[in-house]
């Protein structure tokens, strides 16, 4: 059914100042609401549609958001109107994803969106008032539903523009380095929830069922679903903590070669989806070069990239990016062909905003290859627990020296403070000083000496650690940070490993035998930085970052059962025959 609303919408349009002859603009915008489209099993899905009033075909802009397209416009992340986007000439779609909001059927995270994303993009592209040409556009989760949507090669979709989002929803989106993303899985379960808790009780009330009840002040209000029934695929991601068939379907790296349309990538170096912006980005363009794609990082969180003060620092005015301008830009350039005036058109591939410096700067490629892998060894007299302690960073190998080792107790683990975390109101992403954390005696802190002239790190960060544990299985934890002259030590990025994950995310290592030694590493993803004149290049390594990811119980038990908690005693060596280091990208100047 389509209700279509039978008034024009006159909208006063500003167009961005940085935009060629920005001025007041007065559109005629026609709205379609709730329009449906049925899919290949009967479902109904309904959209709302943003066009000129004009005569003629137009280039459409999809969203397919799970998170209630009757949202726009709004002043909440993401921020692009599409009222605006029809002001400038595009169809503008946003649909409600298959069991929310206005859509018919049951949701569960990632399972329908090929079918029902390639429907909808042919959908879209058939509308009398569509050309033919469909780009599909958002962030997060709304960027996961451009990729699934992909997968199925829909012949009119032309491009994409993912915003933050991932290339893999094992590692990347529910788990990393083989463990839970705690925090976030719990707060998009829960915040899933409430749309199909309020759809479930609607269906189960009835008055009439409990007329007879007795005492009347025991008269429910509604019948409340049980949660496993709202969210069975929470259950279903703990039950299946090896990366396998049940992930496998959904998973764009797996799918890169056939991946063949170009994109538009945003990311965040506070973002917890960095690694699957940097990933597509780099894997696209390598194995497809004929196909224009772009990166754009910045020194955003997953919140929002329209700021410049993320966690305790500020990154100056030019931080912020118009995401409005990029996607309109964007979308000019792969459906519309328009070069003439467009900032993409004389753009190189690669824009990233160096931290520390605090300026964007344009490159050809990511990773930089004129980069120069540089190892800093771990160095010690046995003593690097915490910011107090002897350790030490430093580009000499190591000889003679006693490990250090810190014990691990599941019930007391080192704080989450800052990050790329998504997307809790209680745990602040970004930036932050890693005092506090600093001055456990479960972390071991190794930092540099006082820089005598800038160092830029801008690329791939990595950590190797020989390393050994007296339980069966536990976690390694990894942070890059740079350290101010007043001491306050600014996250910059990090890494975990779940040492029964060592041998790969879709197998279970053998538990850990005592006294042996393991050569592990640890992804720090990536980042762009210049430490100044005066701060130190520091590096923390403990076995918890809890709640970002769930504590590891060292008794090598399942996600979805353990229980019984046991205290590791954890040691890290760098000597000789086993020189433990941070690998940094250090780029010449």
């Amino acid at each position: 059914m389509k209700r279509t609303l039978k008034v024009t919408l006159w909208i006063l349009v500003m167009l961005h100042p940085t935009l060629a002859g920005a001025q007041l603009r007065r559109e005629s915008i026609q709205l379609e609401k709730d329009v449906a489209m049925r899919t290949h099993d009967g479902v109904m899905l309904r959209a709302d549609i943003y066009r000129p009033s004009l005569d003629g075909k137009f280039p459409v802009l999809l969203q397919r958001n799970p998170y209630n397209k009757d949202r726009w416009p709004s002043g909440s992340w993401p921020s692009h109107s599409p009222a605006w986007l029809a002001s400038q000439g595009y169809v503008a779609i946003i649909q409600d994803t298959r069991g929310r909001y206005a859509s018919e059927g049951e949701f569960y995270p990632f399972r329908d969106e090929i079918r029902d994303g390639y429907e909808a993009v042919e959908w879209a592209a058939s509308l009398p008032y569509s050309n033919g040409r469909v780009c599909l556009y958002g962030s997060s989760y709304v960027g996961a539903t451009q990729w699934l949507a992909a997968l199925a090669h829909p012949a009119h979709l032309a491009a994409l523009f993912p915003v933050m989002t991932s290339s893999d929803y094992y590692q990347g989106w529910i788990y990393r380095g083989g463990a839970l993303e705690l925090l976030f899985s719990g707060f998009w379960m829960n915040y899933l929830a409430i749309d199909t808790l309020s759809r479930r009780a609607s269906q189960a009330t009835s008055t009439l069922e409990w007329t007879e009840a007795l005492p009347l002040a025991d008269y429910p209000l509604m019948a409340m679903p049980d949660a496993r029934v709202v969210a069975p695929y929470f259950r279903d991601w703990l039950d299946h903590e090896s990366d396998g068939s049940y992930w496998s379907r959904w998973s764009i790296e797996k799918n890169y070669d056939t991946l063949k349309l170009p994109a538009y990538h945003v990311g965040g170096w506070y973002d917890i989806f960095l690694e699957g912006t940097l990933r597509n980005f780099t894997e696209l363009r390598k194995r497809h070069p004929g196909l224009r794609h772009y990166l754009t990082v910045g020194p955003w969180t997953h919140d929002s990239p329209s700021d410049r003060k993320y966690g305790g620092l500020d990154f100056g005015p030019a931080a912020p990016l118009d995401t409005d301008k990029e996607l309109l830009a964007y979308a000019d350039l792969s459906l519309k062909g328009k070069k003439k005036r467009n900032p993409l058109a004389q753009r190189a591939a690669v824009k990233i905003f160096v931290m520390g410096e605090n300026v964007w700067r344009e490159e050809s490629e990511w990773p930089l290859r004129r980069a120069r892998s540089t190892h800093y060894y771990l160095h010690s007299g046995g003593g690097a627990n915490s910011s107090s302690g002897d350790g030490v960073l430093s580009v000499q190998v190591p000889g003679k020296e006693p490990f250090d080792s810190f014990v691990y107790d599941p019930r007391n683990p080192v704080p989450t403070t800052g990050g790329p975390l998504c997307c809790s109101r209680e745990l602040k992403s970004g930036p932050f000083d890693q005092g506090k954390v600093e001055a456990r005696s479960d972390v071991l802190v190794y930092s540099a000496p006082f820089l005598k002239e800038p160092l830029e790190v801008t690329g791939p960060v990595k950590v190797v650690l020989y390393v050994s544990s007296d339980v069966p299985d536990t976690d390694f934890t990894a942070k890059l940070v740079d350290v101010y002259p007043d001491e306050k030590a600014y996250n910059l990025t990090e890494g975990i490993l779940r040492m029964r994950r060592r041998e790969g995310w879709d197998k279970l290592a053998p538990p850990l035998q005592k006294d042996q030694i393991y050569r592990i590493e640890v992804d720090l993803i990536g980042t762009s930085n210049l430490f100044q004149k005066g701060h130190r290049i520091r590096l923390e390594i403990s076995s918890s970052n809890f709640p970002r990811f769930d504590r590891n119980l060292n008794s090598g038990e399942s996600v979805l059962n353990g229980r019984n908690i046991r205290v590791a005693r954890n040691q890290v060596f760098h000597r000789g025959s086993h020189p433990s280091a941070l690998v940094l990208p250090v780029v010449p100047r």
